[in-house]
């Protein structure tokens, strides 16, 4: 492996690792749906025209309403529901949680696109993932300091993996442009645009006082934008054309540990030994799939001389 995929991956790792606290610091003075579409709708025109002025192909009408389909559900349904459950959930909690998210693409491709049969890695990641939820939500329960919106978040921070990783498969076999960033610009724009009309409808304009907003909410923000979208996004592009998909596919269980590390470091978002026991039950659920996912890859690439090609991820 050499060092410009290392390069790649340390990005992914830590831009991606690092958006959880940077979303937890932007909202504590911004309405959670106008950031993230504040988020998504700047990091989508700055790729679009980046695109455009490279000579890019404008995306067709079947490419903006995928794009539309798998806006609405990873980043309406899925990171924004992240942010709103950010106002009561640590974000290394959150981000242990949205981690379960392989688990559900797992159980989504087998029952909507006829993928593999969840086996035994599969199931016991399932039970080790279901596990780990559980032991968080007690956890809260046992806190001095719980609150009634704590489990509220839990529950929208479920919904949020599944909306995230019901985007993901649907994305795998969606007509989009042949540009891999022009295809996440228009993504990014229409999921952009649909948070912030869910967060007009919602009334958060009322809530958004421009004198009150901190500078640690604005530099968090311009993070989220210009580090967690472009960056990232751009670097996860880019190494899944140059590394193995098992190796790219460990951002999924080393992204948690950093948002953890990263919440109890700069945020004092403590762990208890119950919160250590889910991190690890959830980490090793993430690890099964993966080597699950692995085991299915090399099958299919056995199969590649005689022309037999699986779908990738």
């Amino acid at each position: 492996m050499n060092f410009s995929i290392i390069l790649a991956l340390l990005a992914v790792y830590f831009a991606w690792g690092g958006t959880y606290l940077a979303m937890r610091f932007a909202v504590e003075t911004l309405p959670p749906f106008l950031l993230a579409g504040i988020r998504f709708t700047l990091a989508g025109m700055l790729l679009y025209f980046w695109e455009f002025a490279r000579g890019t192909k404008n995306p067709e009408k079947t490419h903006w309403r995928n794009a539309g389909i798998i806006g609405g559900l990873m980043l309406l349904g899925g990171n924004s529901l992240v942010v709103w459950a950010e106002q009561t959930i640590p974000s290394g909690i959150a981000a242990l949680i949205v981690a379960t998210v392989p688990l559900w693409i797992t159980i989504f491709a087998w029952i909507w696109q006829g993928g593999a049969k969840p086996n035994r890695y599969v199931i016991a990641g399932l039970g080790l993932g279901f596990v780990g939820q559980v032991l968080l939500v007690c956890n809260s329960w046992q806190s001095t300091t719980y609150q009634p919106e704590q489990f509220s978040g839990y529950i929208i921070l479920t919904f949020s993996a599944l909306f995230w990783a019901a985007g993901s498969v649907y994305s795998r076999q969606a007509e989009l442009p042949s540009s891999s960033l022009m295809s996440i610009a228009i993504q990014n724009l229409t999921g952009g645009i649909l948070c912030l009309l869910v967060g007009i409808f919602a009334g958060e304009l009322s809530q958004l006082n421009l004198g009150n907003i901190s500078a640690r909410s604005l530099y968090s923000l311009a993070y989220l934008i210009f580090i967690g979208s472009l960056i990232g996004f751009s670097a996860y592009i880019w190494v899944l054309k140059k590394a193995e998909p098992a190796i790219v596919s460990t951002y999924a269980y080393v992204n948690p540990i950093v948002a953890v590390f990263l919440g109890w470091y700069f945020a004092n978002e403590n762990l208890t030994i119950n919160d250590g026991l889910a991190a690890i039950s959830i980490v090793a659920a993430i690890i099964l799939i993966t080597k699950s996912q692995r085991k299915v890859t090399q099958l299919k690439q056995s199969y590649s001389f005689s022309g037999l090609d699986g779908d990738g991820i």
